[in-house]
């Protein structure tokens, strides 16, 4: 096939013109045209009067080497795909275990059952199913499962979010993501989509038959299954504990606890597990009309279907010497209960597929160094985030209610005492409060600052009524425990494969997922699987 670029149709154009558009620009006829599939696809938004999708496509054509030779510069598309790794020679002894059902301990247990290992899958909270009943309970009747909710469960704290699969990382192992992703289930737009996003509903899908296809491979994955303590015998892992009743044995074991499992870090310092602290960004949700927002980022062609949704991407450097940006952020969405711990207010957001909802969300991160922990033990990091998750439970009424603030009175330095046009969406309920007491002196400062720069960029930013919920801390771990960068494995426990965000090595669920990956190639690379 052909690679052909700048494939350009306007945002009012159907899928369906891309044959002719393809055949002008190569300059022939579209019955020239055997095949074609989009290679990728962005959006030329910069003026809002003219919007364009933007394709990468590769094409099969009558009399390729013609076309060739025709048009200068023009190649035939470059052969890329994902590389399997090959079988070691060393005895396994017993099957590898999993630690964790997010994207990296998904997508390592994965590979390793595609493979003929046979892992066993641990999972602390529950299926997806009883796991989306627990989370309905808390954001109705502020009943929080502190073993099943957002944070912990199959599928991760990814599974109630935007399903967002964005990444700045260049890896082939993205494309094996994406592909087994709609394997699952997900929509096939996902291999090529600009910021492709799955949504919590498909989400949830897609998870429940990547566990199916573990288990037909012969893996097991198992639910309610916390891992309370390590086995080691001279710096080699041999064993875990579950539930702090039953043992295990293995002599590899993938950790894939999520960035929220405090308990977790606690027990791998009381084994002398290497950890680090980490830095991480604190700060709020931020609510505005999404009608607002496409607006902004598409002028009058805001209406036309095929764009959906607009979002955005903010960045600002404040002049306390803080970075500030926007993360995460959910069109259509909404902002969601995501604590974990009883006593803690913990925001995050989420969307549908659909991303139909009447607002945007997007966290306003402050970024927090390891300086400002005061203390050098490595889990200080996690007490520094208890802080403000508890000051956010009291401000909010101490029971799971979050407290909010609109911009204008955030920038005004004053409590907000009723809500006006923009209605905010977390569940269970809100109250209104002044944020600065539950927020460091520097994030309140730095966001202040920031808002109103950031309206110069996108115009609305600052809108007087738009919805500040508090508090965020979640967007990564505040650990990174240690690894060798050539095996995977932690620097002083030979065995233990420490992955993903929860390990400090990802952000997102494409990173998460090729870091899963990744470690399972550095498994089936040294081990055969035993029969």
């Amino acid at each position: 096939m052909i690679r052909v670029y700048e494939v350009k149709l306007a945002a009012e154009e159907d899928l369906g013109r891309l044959r002719e558009k393809i055949a002008k620009k190569l300059n022939i006829s579209p019955l020239q045209i055997l095949d074609y599939r989009v290679f990728k696809e962005s959006i030329d938004a910069r003026k809002k009067n003219e919007i364009f999708f933007v394709y990468i496509v590769d094409v099969q054509v009558k009399d390729e080497a013609k076309v060739l030779r025709r048009i200068r510069g023009l190649q035939r598309t470059p052969y890329t795909s994902y590389q399997e790794a090959k079988h070691g020679d060393k005895i396994l002894h017993h099957r590898p275990i999993v630690i964790g059902t997010g994207p990296a301990g998904l997508f390592a247990g994965l590979l390793l059952a595609q493979k003929g290992y046979k892992p066993i899958l641990l999972e602390r909270g529950q299926d997806v199913d009883t796991r989306t009943k627990d989370v309905a309970e808390f954001w109705r009747h502020r009943k929080l499962n502190t073993e099943s909710n957002v944070q912990f469960g199959e599928g991760g704290a990814g599974t109630f979010s935007d399903g967002k699969l964005t990444t700045r990382i260049k890896d082939l192992r993205s494309q094996k993501v994406l592909e087994e992703f709609v394997a699952a289930g997900a929509p096939p737009e996902i291999l090529y989509a600009y910021r492709p996003h799955i949504g919590t509903d498909i989400l949830k899908s897609v998870v429940k038959k990547m566990r199916e296809q573990i288990i037909a491979l012969g893996g097991e994955v198992l639910f309610g299954s916390k891992v309370t303590d390590f086995c080691l015998k001279n710096g080699q892992i041999v064993g875990i504990e579950i539930n702090s009743a039953e043992q295990l044995a293995s002599n590899v074991v993938v950790l894939a606890a999520g960035h929220s499992a405090r308990d977790t870090y606690e027990m791998l310092a009381a084994n002398g597990i290497q950890l680090k602290q980490k830095p991480f960004s604190l700060g709020v949700r931020v609510e505005h009309p999404q009608e607002l927002i496409n607006k902004v980022q598409y002028g009058q062609k805001a209406e036309c279907a095929r764009l959906g949704p607009a979002d955005y991407r903010l960045t600002y450097q404040s002049k306390l010497g803080r970075a500030v940006y926007t993360f995460c952020m959910c069109p259509g969405g909404t902002v969601i209960a995501a604590a974990s711990e009883e006593g803690t207010v913990v925001t995050n957001g989420m969307s549908e597929f659909a991303r139909d909802r009447q607002n945007a969300n997007s966290a306003l991160l402050v970024q927090i160094n390891t300086a400002d922990f005061t203390s050098a033990h490595p889990l200080a990091g996690v007490e520094f985030q208890r802080k403000w998750e508890r000051a956010a439970f009291e401000l909010g009424g101490a029971n799971y209610s979050a407290p909010v603030q609109r911009v204008e009175d955030f920038l005004s330095d004053r409590p907000t005492v009723r809500l006006g046009k923009v209605q905010p969406s977390y569940l269970p309920a809100v109250k209104c409060a002044e944020l600065k007491n539950c927020l460091p002196e520097y994030v309140f400062a730095a966001m202040r600052e920031a808002i109103v720069e950031l309206d110069k960029k996108l115009h609305g930013f600052a809108l007087p009524d738009a919805i500040m919920t508090g508090v965020e801390t979640r967007s990564s771990a505040p650990v990174r425990i240690e690894r060798d960068s050539a095996t995977m494995e932690s620097i002083n426990t030979k065995g233990l494969y420490p992955i993903g965000e929860g390990a400090g090595y990802a952000g997102g669920i494409i990173s998460a997922s090729v870091d899963g990956i990744k470690a399972a190639e550095k498994i089936i690379s040294s081990y055969r699987p035993s029969l």
